[in-house]
């Protein structure tokens, strides 16, 4: 499967916030780091990080772009209220083995009215 490809299912799969189907996209040892905590390492990990954040905010994901560079794809979104970011996509024998993803914590809390 092309990056593009996986990324677009990843999607639609981060949409229904099923922290268990979404793990099932990366590797037993993939590295997920978002850049605004420290990296996590492990399928079970990134799972546990997506079931603590699908438990806590409504997170939607909408694609603005997709780009493809051999194994890599990245991906350009924004959510319904403004929030902007982006990932990068290491992706080997149909599973992600690295993510990185950039976007602004502060804005999404305040969003999510997750601060005092």
């Amino acid at each position: 499967m092309e990056p593009r490809e996986l990324i677009r299912k990843w999607v639609d799969t981060f949409n229904t916030a099923n922290a268990d189907a979404l793990a099932e996209f990366y590797a037993d040892d993939a590295i997920n780091h978002q850049v605004v905590a420290d990296p996590l390492v492990g399928k079970e990990a990134i799972k546990q990080m997506f079931t603590t954040e699908f438990s806590r905010a409504t997170m939607v994901c909408i694609i603005e772009n997709i780009f493809q560079d051999g194994e890599w794809g990245m991906l350009e979104w924004k959510d319904p209220l403004g929030l902007r970011g982006c990932g990068f996509f290491h992706i080997v024998n149909d599973k992600i083995v690295f993510q990185r993803g950039y976007w602004d914590k502060l804005s999404f809390l305040k969003q999510q009215g997750l601060t005092e």
